[in-house]
């Protein structure tokens, strides 16, 4: 918890990240950054990381690391956490770390919505502007082939700096197992490694969009739900609902009236605090869909709302305003 209390809270995530990516950079550049700099991953000079020495400050720095993970893995993650790692990496002397860290942040900031992918981009470019550390150059180059989903240079990048010493539940591990889940879903080994590794992203969309895009059945559809509920308005929502939608046999031009469990909830919820049954329009393209688990739950959790006077005055409304299923399942509803 004390560590916990030292992370500083930032208005401005884009701005925090850049600055984050300019301490790990050294020296200042004297050209603007160009795309056509960028060197694949295999082809820049630095070398494998090594285990920092054993020294008392070192070891400090260790265990606070092993602090933040396990933050993490409780599910407690807040915004700054990873720019906090990045800077206790940067002191220990791991600069791809720090690198991987300060993505991991943006990844975090992009997956909910609150940056652009080009943001992200333009951050790691900057990096590769500068006169920097050859284990940040290198890092930069990998993780940017990652974030454009080059999978083969990402991985070859990677493995070569984070496959060796790096946690089995870490960032660049589950940068790796991304990237052979990419360009092999047959992958049994992999498959399992990223199951395994679920409870230190449990609030990371990306971790659920991947694992909804590399396994199928049930185990897709969870991951995809864990992505919506994650983050609903987010830049994977649209996908994992379809996703979503494909599992339960429907259309996938269905996927995006999809609401989940919990969403279902949240809407109710706001409708019933606010005392506003206009606010549950955005459940009846759901319930017009053909018969699905979703629908199912969004019909049985309205009809507990026919009680109250204002709501079934709605549904009434709404059911004589309607036609075809929706007509139908509103009327259900309105006999409460």
């Amino acid at each position: 918890m004390e560590l916990l209390m030292k992370i500083k809270f930032k208005s401005c995530v884009f701005m925090s990240l850049m600055l984050v990516f300019s301490a790990c950079g050294r020296g200042s550049s004297q050209e603007g950054p160009q795309q056509e700099r960028l060197a694949a991953p295999w082809q820049t000079e630095a070398v494998f990381p090594v285990p920092p020495a054993q020294t008392a400050d070192t070891l400090s720095l260790l265990k606070s690391l092993d602090e933040l993970a396990e933050l993490e893995r409780a599910g407690s993650w807040l915004q700054g956490m990873a720019l906090t790692e990045s800077g206790i990496r940067e002191n220990a002397g791991d600069y791809s770390g720090a690198v991987a860290a300060a993505y991991k942040e943006l990844a975090l900031a992009y997956g909910r919505g609150l940056i652009q992918k080009e943001d992200i981009e333009q951050g790691l470019l900057n990096l590769l502007d500068m006169k920097s550390e050859e284990a940040v150059t290198a890092a930069a180059n990998a993780i940017l082939a990652f974030s454009r989903e080059q999978w083969g240079a990402a991985a070859a990048g990677l493995e070569r700096l984070f496959d060796q010493f790096e946690e089995p539940d870490g960032f660049g591990s589950w940068m790796i197992l991304v990237c052979a889940l990419e360009k092999n879903r047959e992958d049994r080994r992999s498959v399992a490694a990223y199951k395994a590794i679920r409870a230190r992203y449990a609030q990371f969309p990306e971790y659920w969009y991947r694992g909804a895009r590399a396994f199928s059945g049930a185990v897709a559809a969870e991951y995809a739900e864990n992505c919506v509920n994650s983050s609903p308005q987010g830049p994977f929502a649209d996908e994992c609902r379809t996703i979503l939608a494909s599992h339960m046999g429907l259309n996938t031009k269905d996927g995006s009236s999809i609401k989940t469990k919990k969403e279902i909830e949240t809407i109710i919820s706001q409708s019933i605090n606010a005392g506003n049954p206009q606010l549950l329009d955005s459940l009846l393209p759901l319930i017009s869909l053909p018969d699905n688990p979703y629908t199912v739950y969004a019909v049985g959790a309205l009809r507990a709302l026919t009680s109250v006077p204002v709501f079934r005055d709605y549904f009434a409304e709404q059911t004589s305003a309607s036609r075809g299923r929706l007509a139908e399942r509103l009327s259900y509803i309105s006999r409460g």
